[in-house]
């Protein structure tokens, strides 16, 4: 198992980053744009175990999984999504997603990824595995959310 933590201040309000997240396929696109479609199955009250089914397009292939929610918060200084799902049958996959307000126009965010290899042979490259994906991720986010 291995795990990458970024984090990073963006300039923008929280709740414009939150939409990116918390929002409908067009904004989730903004920063996932792999992601093609993502469709509720099953949802609570409080999101908390809320299960959506999407689609993410590698190359010419399109899989499709089930994520679940773990932990969902949705206050005006605070939002956190924590979600997890099975990557193709290899990885079992946790991401968490953080935003603190810090000023109307500041927020503090920060995403934690898990991946836990369930073929050997990906433990072993796992090993080798940088946080270049997340440390792009992270820059997307907030180059999207500064952007007009």
């Amino acid at each position: 198992m291995k795990t990458w933590t970024k984090d990073i201040v963006i300039n923008a309000p929280i709740e414009k980053i939150w939409q990116l997240f918390d929002g409908n396929l067009e904004d989730m696109q903004k920063i996932m744009p792999q992601v093609v479609a993502n469709e509720v199955i099953h949802e609570t009250e409080d999101k908390v175990g809320s299960i959506h089914r999407q689609s993410y397009r590698e190359g010419k292939r399109i899989m499709e999984y089930d994520v679940k929610v773990l932990e969902y918060e949705n206050n005006p200084e605070i939002k956190k999504l924590k979600i997890t799902f099975n990557l193709a049958n290899m990885f079992d996959i946790t991401a968490a997603y953080e935003l603190k307000r810090l000023e109307e126009n500041k927020t503090y965010f920060k995403y934690t990824t898990t991946n836990n290899p369930l073929k050997w042979f990906i433990k072993i490259m796992l090993k080798f595995a940088s946080d270049k994906v997340v440390i792009q991720f992270v820059d997307r986010v907030k180059r999207v959310a500064e952007s007009k």
